[in-house]
């Protein structure tokens, strides 16, 4: 049963609702899969003029580990100095800002903070801004390893985690898909040449 806390961190304001990118939304599947309360592109630190200070893009909790988190997923290709810059900021929001999220809760005093980076490489910097940098070829090869053996007839992935639904689809078929060498044996759904009819 969710404690009081838990229902104030659910009601805490959020920004473009139903707006994330892909990988915001990707990591709020995979946490929220595995048993965690997981809030997406939440504001905090509300100015009196109006606005907020920041907005935190994954946070998420499991009440069972007391694993907490906050996550900044990234598609930028920018210098190490600027992602410096900008995830120092939303980390210390997040340090500042998340324990009043689960008031109420047992919240442990450590929040994981994670860079989720697209490009980007490890090999100079394991951390950036005060968080720990993970790739996403690290994450879809946790996420694949996961869901693999995981039958569609018998164990399906739910369906309002329609991104891990797919991964788990692809690898039913991966041996069609990924070694696949010659063309397609049936008509695309996507045509490839204009219509001569």
């Amino acid at each position: 049963m969710m404690t009081a806390g838990i229902y104030a961190w659910i009601g805490f304001p959020s920004y473009r609702r139903g707006k994330m990118n892909h990988l915001e939304q990707l990591v709020g599947e995979w946490f929220e899969y595995n048993g965690y309360f997981v809030r997406r592109n939440v504001l905090v630190g509300r100015r009196l003029a109006g606005g907020y200070d920041c907005e935190l893009d994954v946070v998420a909790f499991n009440p069972r580990t007391k694993h907490l988190v906050h996550v900044e997923p990234s598609l930028d290709a920018d210098s190490w100095d600027k992602r410096e810059m900008r995830y120092s900021k939303k980390f210390q929001a997040g340090r500042d800002h998340i324990p009043e999220l689960l008031s109420g809760n047992d919240v442990p005093m450590h929040i994981d903070q994670i860079v989720l980076l697209l490009f980007g490489s490890k090999a100079t910097h394991s951390v950036v801004g005060g968080g720990r940098i993970v790739l996403v070829s690290e994450l879809y090869q946790e996420i694949t390893s996961g869901l693999r053996g995981k039958r569609v007839s018998s164990n399906a992935v739910p369906e309002q985690f329609p991104l891990l639904r797919t991964i788990q689809q692809c690898l039913e078929y991966e041996s069609l898909l990924f070694r696949q060498q010659s063309p397609l044996g049936f008509t695309p759904l996507v045509a490839t040449h204009r219509s001569t009819g």
